[in-house]
């Protein structure tokens, strides 16, 4: 969605705010599942930690296309090269990972475990690999016109509520149905990898 989205800007030489909005929520796809997957482990909605992963997401999510603003075109060629490889491994990791927590099944609550969404250090690995093709989408502003810093604002505040949604959803589809927490965000993260990597390769 982000791609056509921004081949579609990219004819033109003045971006308007419902170019940026249009954007904004093709990024911010990929963070609505990893933020679903995330509401699963919880189980149930608990705001503090879900306003955090909602707050770096949106962070993350809008302060890469200023980076690739600031970087210019020059650099273009190199990150898109291999940004999607990054992002999957990243993300393909994390999800073996928490596939492996879950078949141990180790009797340890959710906070203890060295893969979940409780721990700062997952939430900024999850919202860095998630925003990677936020910063390939910054260099393409490089020929544009338009407020860099205005536009990060909205990329970023659309993200963070879109992630809010995605974090309720997800704690109450759980609680609901029972869904085996880790298992399914396992595979999830794993999915979003994979579908990164194919859009880059095939798209």
């Amino acid at each position: 969605m982000y791609l056509c989205a921004t081949i579609h800007i990219l004819t033109i030489r003045h971006m308007n705010l419902f170019d940026i909005i249009i954007i904004a929520l093709g990024l911010a796809m990929d963070c609505l599942a990893v933020s679903i997957a995330c509401g699963i482990v919880f189980k149930r909605f608990i705001l503090w930690p879900s306003l955090r992963i909602a707050f770096f997401f949106g962070f993350f999510q809008g302060i890469m296309p200023l980076i690739g603003w600031y970087a210019g075109n020059s650099f273009s060629g190199y990150i898109s090269s291999f940004d999607h490889w990054v992002a999957f491994v990243i993300l393909l990791i994390l999800g073996i990972k928490m596939i492996i927590d879950y078949f141990k099944e180790k009797k340890i609550s959710s906070k203890d475990k060295k893969l979940n969404p409780w721990k700062l250090s997952v939430i900024l690995t999850l919202a860095i690999a998630t925003s990677i093709d936020a910063l390939a989408v910054g260099l393409s502003f490089a020929f544009l016109d338009f407020e860099p810093y205005l536009s990060a604002f909205i990329i970023g505040s659309i993200t963070t509520l879109i992630s809010l949604f995605g974090l309720i959803i997800g704690s109450k589809y759980c609680c609901r149905f029972r869904i085996p927490a880790e298992l399914l965000g396992g595979i999830v993260l794993i999915g979003i990898g994979i579908k990164i990597l194919l859009e880059h390769l095939f798209f």
